[in-house]
């Protein structure tokens, strides 16, 4: 059996930035045990395996790591959605379209933004508001956990648990220098954070490398068969659901950019943000653009 495919780099406007994505278009109905075989053959962050749409959607989609299945994620949301918006027949030349994706998490709305008839900026809303858990590691722990010290960690922000439809550990970190000198402590990972509630750990930082840019992150999902990300999408939005919490402000719009990927040569900018309405988030939305890279065919056994 040949199985069609596309690639795209998201999170970026250029080839080579960004966090590649595997496209299978028209293969949601493969069997669950072969959609993982291949995305550990494709060995990117994510593959993802589209369908006709189950409901009123515009296409079912399930998204699978090297590793595991996963509900929700960002940048294959984005990616998907642009490629959709390619194939569109009556794409508007300028202005916005809404594709509705059918992950496991539930319908995700996603705006795609048109420039000369182009698809080249999607923005998702999560499908699920953000879920806060406290912190059940101590912070000595947590800094020996990515290779650093207690007096690494930020002073004003604390860490959390928090999820948009996937958990991550949001573990604040003091300085630019701190959080590029980080490294996982698999081996520490697996005794004090696989067991938890949220096993893909997050780091995040206030000073940045980009001048128009507001938080410098990274993020380690071993669980996942990923070792660390170029760019994350849902933890994001779970960064929206952590920093809005954090703001406190009664009602409007947060925003933020946010860089990640710099430390593996993959530059990555996503755009982040977050609704306030009455004293609580409302909404979360992430952002970005895609470029295609490659086509190709794999060659599975029947």
């Amino acid at each position: 059996m040949d199985l069609p495919f596309v690639t795209l780099d998201v999170f970026t406007d250029r080839t080579f930035g960004g966090n590649p994505l595997g496209v299978f278009p028209d293969a949601a109905h493969l069997p669950t045990g072969l959609m993982q075989r291949v995305a550990r053959e494709m060995n990117l962050s994510e593959s993802v395996f589209l369908g006709p749409p189950e409901t009123s959607g515009d296409a079912r989609v399930r998204i699978f790591t090297p590793g595991i299945e996963v509900p929700f994620a960002g940048h294959p949301t984005v990616g998907t959605a642009i490629w959709l918006a390619s194939l569109l027949d009556d794409a508007p030349a300028e202005g916005t379209r809404t594709l509705v994706l059918e992950e496991n998490v539930g319908p995700v709305p996603v705006d795609v933004r048109f420039d000369d008839g182009e698809p080249v900026f999607a923005r998702f809303t999560t499908a699920l508001l953000p879920e806060h858990r406290p912190s059940p590691v101590a912070d000595a722990e947590l800094a020996r956990l990515v290779g650093l010290e207690a007096s690494d960690l930020h002073p004003g922000l604390r860490p959390e648990m928090v999820s948009c439809g996937l958990p991550f550990y949001v573990i604040p970190i003091a300085s630019l220098d701190a959080i590029r000198r980080a490294a996982l402590d698999t081996a520490l990972w697996q005794r004090l954070v696989a067991p938890l509630w949220a096993d893909h750990v997050y780091l995040i930082c206030t000073e940045t490398e980009g001048k128009s840019v507001d938080v410098h992150v990274r993020m380690f999902a071993p669980a996942a068969g990923v070792p660390e990300d170029p760019a994350t999408g849902s933890a994001a939005a779970a960064l929206g659901g952590y920093l809005s919490k954090a703001d406190g402000c009664e009602a409007g719009t947060l925003h933020w950019t946010v860089e990640q990927g710099l430390e593996i040569g993959r530059p990555s900018l996503l755009q982040v943000e977050a609704d306030r309405s009455r004293g609580t988030t409302s909404a979360v939305r992430v952002g970005g653009s895609a470029v295609f890279v490659s086509r190709g065919v794999m060659s599975v056994p029947d």
